[in-house]
């Protein structure tokens, strides 16, 4: 009898400790680092299952997310962690220690389980080289402006303040409520996660010294909140949010405009609708109205052409956002073309010369335009002839363009059409202009080509000035 008790003693004692460790297992930490960009079609691919199944998967998995497309400050993180482990500039990338790292969809998608199911407990590798434990992790230290997601929850990093034992209790903690209760916050307006390909919405979200925490769940009593009156108006994170959201939106208007405005006034762009309007004349002088219907079927070809090749021009630089090393450096990359851009154009504007290179249509394609456009007879024909004609006048007009699906490759294709739908349509406004002018009798289009031959010069200049200090501003981070 003394022998059995002393069995099943030992046995309930082995039970509890083989709880008790299986309890201390399933509170692990799994902890990864995950490099991604909001228009990378491959971290489409990964985006969801990274953030939402394994996490829902694996609720002791934590993730700390790099946005480098959007969030300039973490483009330098991936560098400095491929210089540390060699884990390569690609993304989508996903590192769990200093031997196991995942890059590629396809990598991601087929190997990430099984890294995660073989050990239930991972350190957060961080740049310096170092290892720590997620409960011993210094967030407020971690550099750029990462999000850091564990099961239905995220923080996201707006400045370098904060108390770390709190942020790491909002998510850790299994009474949300409860613990926000002994904190100081406000009660902000919950706003979407964005991703590649979709969004995150979550119920619930407050700000808290230099951060923001988001959480799906019991929804949050204003009523809890000492002061009401500190709520989603007189948020100072959620303004600075939205600042800088509205901040970039209007930096990219700007530059998007510029460099519309600096093709617009391109010569040769003129030159071509001048040559169209006089062959429509020439052939049938008294029907007037011809100039106004052929100049806006021109105009409109030309218009719809311009979208299509900044839709592919935009479409190309996100297929090489693969190689993130290029895209990091695309910024500065189209900064320099802009730059030249600018000196050939100033160059033009000091000593002009017809058909000079990037700047004018090459002389030894004039006579073929000429003789193209000297067969439009009607307004229809100007309008099929509009759709050859600008694959003539791409080389006097590419280069703004190609900086500008540059800056737009960084968004979703699907929200760079406003954009291109705006700079196509600040390049034809001359064309528009030019052709009510000649319709109503205003001016003759002699007159205006010759406007256009006696300041060719000036034209140049202007937008030689404009590329340079765009260029420049984007070199040095102005803009």
């Amino acid at each position: 009898m003394k022998r059995l008790t002393f069995i099943l003693t030992i046995f309930f004692i082995s039970s509890l400790l083989f709880s008790v460790v299986s309890a201390d297992n399933q509170q692990s930490n799994f902890c990864s680092i995950y490099f991604t960009g909001i228009g990378c079609p491959h971290c489409a691919q990964t985006d969801p299952i990274v953030l939402e199944d394994l996490l829902e998967e694996y609720p002791n998995l934590i993730v700390i997310e790099y946005e480098i497309y959007h969030e300039q400050s973490n483009a330098s993180l991936l560098l400095g962690y491929n210089d540390k482990y060699s884990s390569g500039l690609g993304i989508p990338l996903i590192i769990f220690n200093e031997n196991e790292y995942l890059a590629g969809d396809k990598k991601i998608i087929e190997s990430t389980n099984e890294i995660i199911n073989k050990s239930n407990n991972n350190d957060c590798l961080l740049i310096d080289g170092s290892s720590v434990n997620f409960n011993n992790l210094d967030l407020i230290s971690l550099p750029g402006l990462p999000k850091i997601w564990k099961n239905e929850r995220i923080l996201l990093k707006v400045r370098n303040e904060g108390d770390n034992q709190i942020l790491k209790g909002l998510l850790m903690t299994n009474e949300i409520i409860s613990f926000i209760k002994n904190i100081d916050y406000r009660i902000i307006e919950s706003k979407p996660i964005l991703l590649s390909g979709k969004n995150i919405y979550f119920d619930n979200a407050i700000e808290l010294n230099g951060w923001i925490f988001q959480w799906n769940g019991e929804k949050i009593d204003v009523a809890m909140q000492e002061n009401s009156t500190s709520t989603i108006a007189n948020s100072s994170i959620v303004k600075a949010k939205s600042s800088v959201d509205n901040n970039r939106e209007k930096l990219t208007l700007t530059k998007i405009f510029s460099l519309a405005a600096v093709d617009a006034i391109n010569p040769c762009a003129l030159a071509v609708l001048a040559l169209m309007l006089i062959a429509i004349l020439t052939y049938n002088p008294k029907a007037k109205s011809n100039i106004l219907l052929a100049g806006f079927a021109f105009t409109c070809s030309v218009f719809i052409m311009y979208i299509l090749y900044g839709l592919v021009i935009i479409k190309s630089f996100q297929l090489i956002q693969a190689l993130t090393s290029i895209r990091i450096l695309l910024y500065r990359i189209l900064g320099f073309v802009a730059i030249i851009l600018g000196i050939l154009n100033i160059k033009d504007g000091i000593k002009y010369k017809a058909g000079n290179f990037l700047t004018e249509m090459p002389l030894i394609l004039r006579p073929k335009v000429k003789k193209i456009i000297s067969g439009i007879t009607s307004p229809k024909g100007a309008f099929i002839i509009g759709l050859f004609v600008t694959v003539f006048l791409l080389p006097c007009t590419i280069g703004p363009y190609v900086i500008a699906g540059g800056i737009l490759s960084a968004l979703e294709l699907i929200k760079t059409i406003p954009f291109l739908l705006l700079y196509n349509f600040i390049f034809v406004l001359p064309m528009i202009v030019i052709t009510l002018i000649v319709y109503v009798g205003f001016a003759k289009i002699e007159d205006v080509n010759g406007w256009k031959d006696k300041n060719i010069r000036y034209l140049h200049l202007i937008t030689g000035l404009i590329m340079f200090v765009l260029g420049l501003a984007m070199i040095l981070g102005w803009v």
